[in-house]
């Protein structure tokens, strides 16, 4: 095995500078902790680690620098304890190396049982920088509450965003300028139905389908029923594509469960609560919650779902026409999230899409067509009384054109196209 490892790693360093697209993400090289980046499979992560480690090569010496990842098949099958090889490998080349600081890049990590105890015991004896990263929040989160606390700074890493789906198009951001305006208005069309998986980008329809797909069938079959050992595959698909279809919607476990029970399907309500949580672990899906003062009457309220990328809900759509009012929805809930974890639903007499608490704290509304007045004035007044429940002045109505600020009892609410408000 460490010869195995010797070679990994030389290869790596002997190999040109790979060629990575810049992202908007600051993730910081030199740190006391060790970085841990999680997110969906395919987002970026491995290339966000090429970028660190151009980054360090031009100043640091490539032989300082380590990368490996464990979804290769020639480290398979890996334990804990062949991970003893790998530093051990590294030193024997190097012996040098022992007296400089080293920086340590661990792709795909959860691939190995027990690999946190690993992780600790170098950080805390030997003189590395360590990077890991993984496809699961459960798996990563958890361990690292636990073995890895206080040692780590966690990033989550989501496909691309809109700004960043410019930039890779070459596409100047300049609001001020018509040219910039309408090439970005087009390139929004497109990100809108598309999402931000890189490798989707500039592809035929029928291969972007086929890359949505794949990248579907290695979340269900390597990060959930191999790992959580699922019986029920065809459960699991028919509630994906159930999610899917249903983004922005309030979901209940037992309407869920009366549903599957009428269809024949042998399910509990347990097994139906699993499988969201799974799905929510790979990064898939997210829930959102109602905002209420107290967790327990939060939880007494159904959820809303959203998709990590509008790819998985073109692929899965089962309407004939696009559902234009849950992709834009989506989008701006992904635009919230990647900035705070806690995005919230508002609901009294009337419902707000999205609150996110905090410094600033932001109410925001999504509605795609509001030219007519009872869908402008529903709009106005749900944003009215959530700025009331939470003591906000400003609010937000994300559609598909308009642009206007309106002074409202003495609140502002900002009208804004949807394409403009995600370069904010």
């Amino acid at each position: 095995m460490q010869a195995l490892f010797q070679r990994l790693i030389t290869d790596f360093q002997d190999a040109p500078p790979k060629q990575v697209i810049a992202r908007e993400q600051v993730i910081p090289v030199d740190s006391r902790k060790i970085i841990s980046l999680i997110g969906v499979r395919r987002c970026g992560k491995t290339y966000l680690l090429y970028g660190l480690i151009n980054q360090l090569r031009a100043s640091v010496d490539p032989r300082n620098i380590i990368y490996l990842n464990f979804e290769d098949d020639r480290l398979h099958p890996l334990t804990l304890q062949d991970l003893d090889s790998l530093m051990e490998g590294y030193y024997a080349l190097y012996p040098d190396k022992r007296s400089e600081k080293v920086y340590l890049f661990l792709d795909e990590i959860q691939n190995i049982p027990e690999w946190e105890r690993y992780v600790r015991r170098i950080h805390d004896t030997l003189n590395v920088q360590l990077f890991v990263t993984g496809s699961s929040s459960r798996l990563l989160s958890q361990e690292i509450a636990t073995s890895l606390r206080g040692r780590t700074l966690t990033y989550e890493v989501f496909p691309f965003s809109f700004r960043e789906y410019l930039a890779y198009h070459q596409i100047d951001v300049n609001l001020h300028s018509s040219h910039s305006r309408s090439y970005i208005q087009h390139a929004f069309n497109n990100y809108l139905h598309q999402g931000g998986f890189a490798e989707t980008f500039g592809e035929t329809p029928d291969i972007q389908q086929r890359t949505w797909r794949d990248y579907l069938d290695l979340i269900i079959y390597r990060d959930l029923i191999e790992r959580y050992d699922i019986k029920n595959t065809a459960l699991l698909r028919h509630l994906i594509r159930y999610a899917m279809s249903n983004i922005g919607t309030l979901i209940s476990v037992n309407k869920l469960f009366n549903e599957y029970k009428e269809l024949g399907h042998k399910v509990s309500k347990e097994t139906l609560y699993l499988y969201l949580g799974y799905l929510e672990d790979a990064y898939t899906l997210f829930n959102v919650p109602i905002f209420r003062n107290s967790v327990r009457e939060e939880q007494h309220h159904p959820r809303k779902i959203y998709a990590v990328d509008n790819g998985f809900k073109t692929l899965l759509h089962t309407s004939l026409s696009p559902d234009y009012s849950k992709l834009y929805e989506n989008l701006v809930f992904l635009h919230l999230r990647r900035q705070s974890r806690e995005v919230y639903y508002y609901k009294q007499t009337q419902e707000v899409d999205f609150y996110v608490p905090g410094k600033p704290s932001q109410l925001v509304n999504v509605s795609v067509d509001i030219r007519t007045p009872a869908t402008l004035e529903r709009e106005i007044n749900g944003l009215l009384e959530g700025m009331r429940y939470t003591g906000l002045e400003e609010a937000t109505l994300v559609t598909q054109e308009r642009a206007d600020m309106l002074t409202i009892e003495g609140k502002h609410i900002t009208i804004v196209p949807a394409w403009q408000y995600l370069l904010q």
